[in-house]
């Protein structure tokens, strides 16, 4: 029998720069939600992945010195970049798009093509405010204070030549579909779009540019490049093979379930639906926009540079601590003000005090009174019949509040049984039964229905913790069959002579104030300049022979993460080898050609067992506890071999 499908999406995210926690939270929900389908016996297609073009790209890119699909590569597929971001967070994505990839490039512009052979796409001309950070337009009314409404930056004035999508001619039908009320939630959310975006009158939609040239050619119209809306938002239709050989899921998965920022949930539930409309193909079946995480007052924005860093926080923490803090303390759905004592105080209560004190006084009572392993004789008592009956209706009532995507409040029902748990050792004093030998029926009940209320709740919190999760279910003892979601609803599944075993603690306690200070410490301002170094005289600096000098060929070293070797050349006619430990910030491809600044009259320096003959010129900075490196890079109109002075 075939099981039902299930396709859920993050939004895809724009590489202008590391993601913060932001980004970690919207995609530890959908990760959460997938696993939570396959946990029930879904066939769950999962999607996350990359928007990668458009002009903010291209300007970052012209400014470090690199091509826009370098500048990408380093962020998306680089050291540190959100590839390592999903994988370190534990993400369990079944598919991950770039729009870069060729079958999406190629998919869009049959597509756009599409569009316009329908007549849903003309050539016409925009006139503007432009932000460039959110590479939006603004009408002059939705301007706050005269700049961007989303990042409060500046706007400018923009003219060109565009092609539009008539999203005016889907006003109703859109309308139409947003009043179903299942569409888009939460239901806050439907007014708010109706009545600020389509009852005052949709225009049709700029949906290619020719101010810039990184994105994906108009197949028709050389000059104009598709914009973003097409580009990014059929991502999730192109990943499942829409107009494209790559993938053949299509029709199998579709519609998807998008899980959205509320910043975009404006054109996941208007253009999207339209745009999806036009071509012919059914709309998602749910678009669910989240909340902000809220830090000092504002939104967490890479744009205004508030942001946290979820390397830090998931090395700190844990990263099953972190996943669980994000789902457990901001109700799906809206704004939650994200701060380090929270994180640590929710840390403490629940996943320390209530879950962890309860695997570790289970497993270490069952060490202790029984050598590990629970005799099969029992004497059930009255006591037990209040944590029996919760048991056996949190899975139903944790499957609703999950099925609503209201992540928050199935844990709640989880916890409600960890509570109660926990309030059951009080009630039945397993150290009192255990002083008579008589009792052990009875002490042997106590603990197993403790164990059994362990592994209900494992199996319920394992779309959150996975890993810390599989730890504890090793320590009670629970094999496979007692870890699935049908085994839940059964009492009963653990072997009546279970054995458990001791293992780590799965979440110590954190000293809050210690903790807070080394944050403190760590996110603490680098002054503006670094201290000026002790004065040297002008003949000692005019000892340094530094000149410009332009890289001829560069590679890796072996066996080295960080060296670069550089064949340079500095004006005498014959290659100089350079060796810096570059790595991490450039890879060699990016170099080769470009005029850098180099100190020759170095002693020569073995590096691997290769000479070294110098040292390149860089300009180094430390940012949230990490170092940033910044070759310095010269005019190519500056001659080979010129003395820096």
């Amino acid at each position: 029998m075939s099981k039902p499908t299930f396709y859920i999406t993050t939004p895809i995210y724009y590489p202008s720069d590391k993601l913060h926690i932001g980004h970690t939270y919207c995609t530890v929900a959908a990760d959460t939600i997938a696993r939570y389908k396959r946990l029930t016996g879904y066939d769950v297609m999962f999607l996350t992945g990359t928007d990668e073009h458009g002009q903010k790209i291209e300007e970052k890119a012209k400014a470090a010195g690199v091509t826009p699909q370098q500048f990408v590569d380093r962020i998306v597929a680089g050291p540190g970049g959100i590839l390592d971001l999903w994988k370190l967070m534990n993400i369990s994505n079944d598919r991950f798009i770039r729009t870069t990839d060729d079958y999406h490039v190629a998919a869009i512009q049959r597509i756009f093509k599409k569009m316009y052979d329908n007549g849903d796409i003309y050539k016409g001309a925009y006139k503007g405010k432009y932000c460039t950070p959110c590479e939006s337009f603004w009408t002059e009314s939705q301007l706050v204070d005269g700049k961007c409404p989303d990042c409060g930056r500046p706007v400018h004035d923009a003219e060109e030549e565009a092609y539009f999508f008539r999203l005016s001619k889907y006003a109703k039908p859109v309308q139409e579909l947003l009043e179903t009320g299942t569409f888009l939630e939460p239901a806050s959310r439907v007014n708010e779009m109706i009545n600020n975006f389509i009852k005052p009158g949709l225009e049709d939609l700029c949906v290619s540019r020719t101010s810039f040239s990184w994105g994906i050619p108009v197949t028709f119209d050389p000059g104009h490049v598709v914009y973003v809306w097409v580009d990014a938002l059929f991502n999730y239709a192109t990943a499942m093979g829409y107009m494209n050989d790559r993938y053949h899921d299509f029709d199998k998965y579709w519609p998807p379930v998008n899980i959205v920022g509320k910043e975009i949930v404006r054109f996941h539930s208007i253009i999207w639906p339209a745009m999806l409309m036009s071509v012919g193909e059914p709309v998602p079946a749910k678009v669910y926009g989240h909340g902000w995480l809220i830090i000092d007052g504002g939104k967490m924005s890479k744009s205004k540079g508030n942001v946290v860093d979820p390397y830090l926080l998931a090395e700190k923490f844990g990263v099953d601590a972190l996943r669980f803090f994000l789902l457990r303390t901001f109700p799906f759905g809206t704004d939650g003000n994200f701060t380090n004592e929270l994180l640590i105080n929710t840390i403490n209560a629940d996943l320390a005090n209530s879950l962890g004190n309860l695997v570790s006084r289970t497993v270490a009572m069952v060490g202790k009174y029984f050598d590990g392993t629970l005799p099969t004789e029992r004497a059930a008592d009255p006591l037990d019949d209040s944590l029996l009956a919760l048991l056996r209706v949190t899975p139903a009532r944790y499957a609703a509040q999950m099925d609503a995507f209201q992540l928050h409040l199935g844990l709640e029902e989880v916890f409600r049984l960890i509570s109660r748990a926990n309030k059951y050792i009080d009630e039945t004093m397993p150290w009192v039964l255990a002083k008579d030998e008589a009792n052990r029926p009875r002490l042997a009940t106590v603990l197993y229905n403790l164990l059994e209320a362990l592994r209900v709740s494992l199996i319920l919190l394992t779309p959150f913790i996975p890993d810390s999760c599989a730890k504890a279910f090793a320590q009670i003892g629970a094999d496979e069959s007692a870890r699935s979601w049908e085994s839940a609803s059964v009492y009963g599944s653990l072997p009546a002579d279970v054995t458990v075993t001791r293992g780590e603690t799965l979440f110590p306690r954190i000293d809050a104030q210690k903790m807070l200070e080394e944050l403190e410490a760590m996110n603490r301002p680098a002054p503006a300049v670094d201290p000026v170094l002790p004065d040297v005289s002008i003949d000692d600096f005019a000892r340094c022979d530094m000149r410009v000098v332009k890289v001829l060929s560069c590679e890796a070293v072996k066996k080295s993460q960080k060296l670069l070797k550089f064949s340079l050349d500095d004006g005498s006619g014959t290659p100089r080898q350079i060796l810096s430990g570059i790595h991490a910030f450039y890879e060699p491809e990016q170099l080769v050609g470009k005029k850098v600044a180099a100190i020759l009259n170095l002693p020569t320096r073995k590096m691997m067992g290769l000479d070294s003959n110098g040292m390149l010129l860089s300009a180094v900075r430390t940012v949230d506890g990490k170092e940033e490196l910044h070759l310095m890079i010269l005019d190519d109109a500056v001659p080979v071999g010129s003395r820096l002075c």
